[in-house]
């Protein structure tokens, strides 16, 4: 069940979902496919749920838990992704062994949030905490990240946000930079605005492909409008990692914001997947995968110059760009290849619902 993240979402339906119908399982996918404009794929039972964004979250909470309320019986296990969900499941008797995915630092992303007043921050962070608290009491976990596991009080399994790894890539090319997933000012938007004005003169393309939230859409049109970049807007995963291919380099422009210093960025991970360097801003664990592999290059917070100066370094120097993408993708698939953890996690999920593979 989710009603903040899209039906699509990587982690939730193409690793997640993926993998336990791949096990022989039957999943039911509660989301809101509706609001967001898609069909439930065929190989998942779905239920449609309102969307919860911003201040509207009360009427998809309300609808989760009428959903969860009839199918309690009707399943083995249910598996939440969003922390307003806590408050779907809590209080119901008689129900199936329920397990919280933890994806996110909840408290520490209070502050990427521009629709929550600042003097409400300090008391909604309070009751994150405790809604955490009580989770962990009465449910099962699963966290995103080991960074996570500080804020609770015992050990959970760590199904980190790993991909997909192909058996073999194209060498990356010499002409397009890309940007996959989210797109927000916190996660560079305006950066990347910049980055493909000062690429223009050098016909080097930035091309962006994310769903983008309701402040940076504007920013987004206006620069496409002027033909500095291409945004294709929200793509389901399995298409817009194909989009990866072939590209000069992938970047990662977040910010320096509490919820990204502990957090692994997905897209590093999928860049060198495909076999493409990856261009990211100083986050710590950005910065330890990057230089373990020495698949890419570290560039300056909110420095555009310093990302088109690395991305025409790249295209200058075809043996190094290469290199960098070759060793990116063999870490990848020795080490980030999410069948590894697929498995560990159908087998936990089993265990608490009492199911036999």
């Amino acid at each position: 069940m989710t009603v903040v993240h899209h039906p699509e979402d990587a982690r939730i339906l193409h690793r997640q979902i993926r993998a336990l119908v791949d096990a022989g399982h039957e999943v039911t996918y509660a989301a809101p496919f509706s609001a967001r404009g898609v069909m439930a794929r065929s190989w998942v039972n779905g239920v449609d749920l309102p969307r919860a964004a911003e201040r509207k979250r009360l009427t998809a909470v309300r609808a989760a838990r009428k959903v969860f309320k009839r199918m309690r019986k009707q399943v083995d296990l249910v598996v939440i992704h969003d922390p307003e969900l806590l408050l779907a499941v809590v209080g119901m008797r008689k129900r199936p062994p329920v397990v919280w995915d933890v994806h996110e630092d909840t408290p520490a992303t209070l502050s990427l949030k521009p629709w929550l007043p600042a003097f409400m921050r300090p008391p909604v962070r309070f009751l994150a905490r405790m809604l955490e608290g009580a989770a962990e009491r009465h449910l099962h976990l699963l966290l995103a990240e080991t960074a996570y596991a500080g804020r609770f009080r015992q050990a959970h399994l760590v199904v980190p946000n790993e991909t997909w790894v192909p058996d073999d890539v194209i060498a990356p090319g010499d002409d397009r930079v890309v940007y996959l997933g989210w797109l927000s000012e916190a996660r560079g938007v305006r950066e990347a605005v910049e980055v493909g004005r000062l690429l223009q003169p050098y016909r080097v393309a930035v091309e962006l492909i994310g769903y983008a939230d309701p402040q940076s859409r504007p920013i987004l049109n206006e620069a496409v409008a002027e033909g500095v970049l291409e945004w294709r807007d929200f793509m389901p995963n399995d298409e817009a990692l194909k989009r990866l291919d072939g590209a000069l380099a992938g970047l990662s422009l977040l910010r320096d914001e509490p919820n990204y210093r502990h957090s692994m960025p997905t897209k590093i991970v999928e860049y060198m997947a495909h076999g493409i360097p990856v261009i990211t801003t100083p986050s710590p664990r950005a910065v330890e995968l990057v230089e373990r592999y020495d698949s890419g290059m570290v560039v300056p917070w909110q420095d555009p110059k310093a990302v088109a100066q690395a991305v025409l370094w790249l295209r200058d120097d075809v043996r190094e760009r290469h290199a960098r993408g070759a060793r990116g993708y063999a870490a990848a698939r020795a080490n980030h290849h999410w069948p590894n953890s697929a498995r560990r996690f159908v087998a936990q999920l089993e265990a608490w619902a009492g199911v036999k593979s």
